[in-house]
C-alpha cells in the first residue's frame, strides 16, 4: 500500500512537472546582430532560469549583415525584436507598426572614428573626406548628423563621400577612409587590437554631438498589443530581462562568459567579450521604461535632415508604457 501511494505521488508529481512544461509560453526574440555581450542580459535570463521562473520557453536568434528584425517580425518569424529606435521609426513610417516597449539601452555607443593622421579633428573637417558609414537602418543617426552640419553626403564639392561600409573596420585599416562608424563596445576595440593606438585616433561619439538616437530597444507589432494574454507574456519577458541585465552588470566576466557558452560560432573571444561586456553596462545603466524626453529627442535628430529627414512627420503610437506597466 506505501509502495503504491508512493508510485501514485511519483507519477503525480512527473504530470505537474509534465504539465508546467507544457504550460509555458513560447517567445521568439530576434537579436539585431550576432551573438555577442551587446545581448548579455537576454542570454543570462536563459541562462539562470529567469525566463523559467516566469513560465516562458524563449528561443533567442541570432542576428547578422542578412538578418534586419523588422522584416523578421513582419513575416511572423519572431514575437518581439531588438532595433534601433530610427530604424523602428522608419518601419513605422514604411507601414510595418512597430511599437517600443521597453527601452534596456539608456545611451548610444555609436561612434565616428578617424584617423589623426587625416587631419580629421573636429567635425567640421569632414568636407572633403570618406566616411565609412553602416547601411541597413543604421545610417539614419549619420545622415541626420550630416544634415545638421550641412554637410552633403553625395560627395560633392564641400561635401563628404560615404563609403559603404561592411560590418569591419577594414577601411580605416587600409586607408581606404578617413574615418569608419565604430561602436564604444565593439569596432573601436577591433582598430586597437589591429594596431592602431588610441593616439592615433579621434573619436566623434554621437552621444557629444547632440544627435544620439536610442539604441537597442524591445519592440512588439501594435496590433498584438491589443491582446491581453500577449501584453502579459512580453510582460513576464521584459521582467525576466531586465532582471538578466542587472544581474549582468553585478557580475560583468560571469555575464560574458556565458555569452561565450551562447556562441555556436566559436568566432568570439573571451578577451573582447569581457570588454564588450565592461563597455556595455555603462550603456544599460538606468536603462528600462521608455524616457519619453529620450524618445523625443531622437524623434527631433531624425526629423532634421532638412529636405531628405529620415521620417517626415512625429510618429503617433509609436511606444507604450503598457507592458512595462505590466511589469512592474
Amino acid at each position: 500500500m506505501r509502495k503504491r501511494f508512493s508510485t501514485l505521488v511519483t507519477v503525480m508529481a512527473l504530470g505537474l512537472v509534465s504539465a508546467t512544461a507544457l504550460a509555458a509560453d513560447k517567445v521568439t526574440l530576434q537579436l539585431k546582430w550576432v551573438t555577442q555581450a551587446q545581448f548579455a542580459g537576454y542570454f543570462v535570463a536563459q541562462d539562470k532560469g529567469f525566463y523559467k521562473e516566469e513560465g516562458l520557453d524563449v528561443t533567442i536568434k541570432p542576428g547578422g549583415p542578412d538578418v534586419a528584425p523588422p522584416q523578421v517580425i513582419a513575416g511572423g518569424g519572431a514575437d518581439v525584436i531588438i532595433d534601433w529606435m530610427p530604424s523602428a521609426l522608419a518601419s513605422r513610417e514604411k507601414g510595418l507598426a512597430l511599437v517600443n516597449i521597453a527601452q534596456p539601452f539608456k545611451r548610444s555607443g555609436m561612434m565616428l572614428t578617424c584617423r589623426k593622421d587625416s587631419g580629421v579633428k573636429t567635425p567640421q573637417d569632414f568636407p572633403g573626406r570618406t566616411l565609412g558609414v553602416w547601411f541597413y537602418g543604421n545610417e539614419y543617426p549619420f545622415l541626420s548628423w550630416m544634415s545638421q552640419l550641412g554637410t552633403p553626403t553625395d560627395g560633392s564639392s564641400g561635401g563628404v563621400t560615404v563609403l559603404k561600409q561592411g560590418f569591419n573596420v577594414d577601411p580605416i585599416l587600409q586607408k581606404q577612409a578617413d574615418c569608419v562608424s565604430t561602436m564604444t563596445y565593439n569596432e573601436y576595440w577591433q582598430i586597437i587590437d589591429a594596431g592602431l593606438g588610441a593616439d592615433e585616433l579621434v573619436t566623434f561619439k554621437y552621444e557629444d554631438q547632440g544627435v544620439a538616437t536610442l539604441e537597442d530597444g524591445l519592440y512588439v507589432l501594435e496590433a498584438n498589443l491589443a491582446d491581453s494574454a500577449f501584453v502579459d507574456k512580453m510582460a513576464r519577458f521584459v521582467r525576466a530581462s531586465m532582471k538578466g541585465w542587472a544581474w549582468a552588470r553585478e557580475n560583468s566576466d560571469a555575464a560574458a562568459d556565458i555569452v561565450l557558452e551562447n556562441d555556436e560560432t566559436g568566432a568570439q573571444t573571451q578577451k573582447h567579450q569581457r570588454r564588450m561586456m565592461g563597455e556595455i553596462n555603462k550603456l544599460t545603466a538606468g536603462g528600462g521604461k521608455l524616457v519619453e524626453a529620450d524618445y523625443e529627442r531622437t524623434v527631433a535628430t531624425l526629423m532634421s535632415g532638412g529636405s531628405d529627414p529620415v521620417i517626415s512627420k512625429a510618429p503617433a503610437g509609436a511606444w507604450s508604457h503598457a507592458v512595462w506597466d505590466a511589469a512592474f
